[in-house]
């Protein structure tokens, strides 16, 4: 096969950023064990960027899916491709790191080797290492889900993230579960001094008079070695129908793509920007949609749906910023990545760019002293303000724990079952949340551990009465949100997570007919039969005093000692055999 020139270096780039090439006199400035982190030269502006942290300021382990479905047009294209399908399209090695940063094969064996990834004081080590290289060229960029996903960060409302994030050097930032917290707290983190970076939104109004009023502004101009670069904010669209909106009552929220247009038009037309940037967390799907419909916009840089792709997609439109294409990136989540996108500008114009997608593996980069420091030390104070002690083991895990994939994971199927046992429930309904980090066999469940599955501020466990008829509409209108084929009409996240429920499931059938032959603890459903229901993160208010999740969890383990959840509870699945987003055991249909 014959490559381009810009297929050529590109190449290099990925390989360079791989530790496959070993350029003469590029070593690592100390901080590095090798020289795995060497990034070529090119450009004269580098835009970094990572997303979907979680609050997870520790290195962690976290398995990517092994079932991402695309439906409609979206079959086989990224990201819905997993496994050996994922490592074709991007050309990466079979037997290397790469793979286990990117995929799940082989995941426990890879984690045991390679150890674990992410953790601040080794991603700002990394910065730090580029800016030097790049003095004045870089601008650092955080697609949102920050604040959200730990024990530390629910006990300190976000502030914890907010100093980490601030010493990180971060520039701009936008959001979603952010949000969570509450419109008096976002607006007092962000208004009253704790940020040390722009915070950007253009799809977010106030429409409490009947008129658009926007509430953050909607991009900021930042200039680098002599480049205007314009960042527009995307914050995530569907915030007050996926997560309660009583906590934000007057907010309105869209992907807004007229008013997008808009604001881009002005940047170009006004502030003579050269490079345009939105910071997106609508989700990848939403992002491509968005890219190829929007005149001017070199790149979308995204978060919310977790993917980590090692290239980005140059997607055609009538109008974009590179030859005619828009580029779309998303860089994973849980800080186990730093994407890093270098831009060759002249003449208002981005000219060319190259790509590399860095896994960070923790045993590789030093950590930085001093974000190190501040971490322990906001440790110290949330747990000592908490009164509990998140190294505390609750039991031993027989399996492997994980969260991600569309339909359920093994740290997902121990919730349920815990649901069920102590609420004496027939069913048991656990959101499809794509954060949660993973635990290896024979390793203990820490209190730790099941705050990064359940930390929340509306955690209350549930339980109601269900009709089958009531029961089905539920889990058909969430697969809807997710398998849409149109982007715009998908929320991102996964399938719900269930137990005591089985059933056969089409992605491809249309709205109210994806759920079919399901069975209650091996009888089939009754449409009419009322059936007690456990579950947790109620999008509307609570009434009555409830427990919390993350008690409920860790009471259930603390009496197990330990615990062995086998095979998730999959459906069987229908019209999928050919799916390069499908590889498990999982019987079809």
């Amino acid at each position: 096969m014959q490559l381009s020139r810009r297929e050529f270096l590109y190449a290099l780039g990925l390989a360079g950023a791989a530790g496959m090439l070993r350029p003469s006199g590029a070593r690592a400035m100390g901080w590095f064990k090798d020289d795995a982190y060497a990034v070529p030269d090119f450009g004269n502006v580098t835009l970094m960027h990572f997303t979907d942290c979680h609050a997870q300021l520790k290195p962690v382990y976290f398995r990517e899916p092994n079932i991402n479905l695309g439906v409609g047009s979206l079959k086989g294209e990224p990201p819905h491709l997993v496994t050996d399908a994922f490592l074709e399209h991007y050309g990466i090695e079979k037997g290397s790191k790469r793979v286990h940063a990117f995929t799940p094969i082989d995941f426990v064996e890879g984690a045991e080797q390679y150890g674990k990834m992410g953790g601040f004081a080794h991603m700002k080590t990394l910065v730090d290492r580029f800016r030097s290289e790049r003095e004045g060229k870089c601008l650092l960029l955080d697609g949102g889900d920050t604040w959200q996903g730990s024990a530390t960060s629910l006990w300190t409302d976000g502030m914890d993230m907010v100093k980490a994030t601030n010493k990180l050097g971060v520039d701009v930032m936008t959001g979603h579960w952010e949000f969570t917290y509450g419109a008096d707290r976002v607006q007092e983190l962000i208004e009253d001094g704790h940020l040390d970076m722009d915070f950007v939104a253009h799809n977010i109004s106030d429409v409490t008079w009947g008129e658009r009023v926007d509430l953050f502004e909607p991009y900021t101009i930042k200039e680098r070695n002599g480049v205007r670069i314009a960042v527009i904010g995307q914050a995530f669209p569907f915030t007050p129908i996926a997560n309660p909106s009583h906590m934000i009552p007057d907010w309105s929220f869209g992907v807004d793509e007229d008013h997008a247009q808009k604001v881009v038009d002005e940047i170009r037309d006004n502030d003579k920007a050269d490079v345009v940037v939105i910071l997106s967390h609508n989700g990848m799907d939403v992002d491509k949609k968005m890219a190829s419909r929007l005149r001017g916009v070199d790149v979308i840089l995204g978060g919310h749906t977790h993917d980590a792709m090692p290239a980005p997609m140059e997607i055609k439109n009538k109008g974009g910023g590179i030859g005619g294409v828009t580029l779309v990136v998303n860089s994973g989540s849980n800080g186990k990545f730093l994407s890093r996108l270098d831009f060759d500008v002249k003449n208002g114009k981005v000219r060319d760019y190259r790509f590399s997608m860095l896994p960070i593996f923790s045993n590789e980069i030093d950590p930085d002293p001093e974000m190190e420091e501040l971490i322990e030390e906001e440790r110290s104070k949330a747990q000592e303000k908490a009164g509990k002690d998140l190294s505390e083991e609750l039991a031993v895990s027989e399996d492997l724990l994980y969260r991600r994939g569309n339909f359920n994971g093994t740290f997902d199927q121990l919730i349920v079952e815990a649901l069920m046992e102590s609420q004496d429930a027939e069913v048991a309904l656990s959101p499809g949340f794509r954060w949660g980090t993973s635990v290896l066999p024979g390793q203990p469940i820490t209190l730790e551990d099941v705050y990064s599955q359940t930390a929340i501020t509306y955690p209350e466990v549930t339980l109601n009465d269900m009709t089958g008829e009531q029961l089905k509409m539920s889990l058909e209108d969430v697969a809807e949100n997710l398998f849409n084929p149109d982007p715009y009409y998908q929320q991102g996240g996964d399938m719900v997570r269930v137990g005591g429920l089985k059933f056969t499931f089409n992605p491809s059938e249309k709205q109210g007919k994806r759920l079919q032959d399901i069975e209650v603890n091996g009888e089939p459903l009754d449409p009419k039969k009322k059936y007690k229901v456990a579950g947790w993160a109620s999008v509307d208010p609570v009434e009555e005093d409830r427990p919390p999740v993350y008690d409920v969890v860790s009471d259930w383990l603390r009496d197990k000692k330990s615990v062995s959840v086998g095979e998730p509870n999959l459906p069987r699945l229908k019209g999928v055999k050919d799916n390069p987003g499908l590889d498990t055991d999982v019987r079809l249909a």
